[in-house]
């Protein structure tokens, strides 16, 4: 009985993760697919300093370690699809998290990070 009444309790819980919408970790293939289709917000979590050492192409900073990630997509449409990366996918994946819990419902990060897109010789932008 008190299994039961521990599962019904958690009920709520797993209803508001599943309508909240999950975020996925795509592989470096499936991010660069997903990035040229032309309708996601492609987003860099990295520092500024990253950033400028290089990038890929259309990114955007949002300093994950600033703070300001979930001010700076505030007025954004939360069902537009999000693309991050960071240099390894640890960020990322926080701020992946962070923005389905603020209710995004398209989020994906890239597995590997950046380290993993520059390792499979994609395209990068240096300032």
């Amino acid at each position: 009985m008190k299994q039961f009444l521990i599962l019904l309790a958690m009920l709520p819980i797993a209803f508001t993760a599943y309508a909240q919408g999950n975020g996925t970790s795509l592989g470096t293939k499936a991010f660069k697919a997903a990035i040229d289709k032309d309708d996601a917000l492609l987003l860099d979590v990295r520092t500024p300093k990253e950033f400028a050492q290089g990038h890929i192409e259309a990114a955007a900073n949002a300093d994950w370690l600033g703070g300001e990630l979930l001010n700076d997509v505030s007025g954004i449409d939360k069902t537009k699809p999000v693309l991050l990366y960071c240099a390894v996918g640890g960020r990322s994946g926080k701020a992946m998290a962070a923005m389905i819990k603020a209710g995004f419902t398209d989020v994906h990060d890239l597995k590997g990070g950046f380290n993993a897109w520059e390792a499979d010789k994609l395209p990068v932008i240096t300032q």
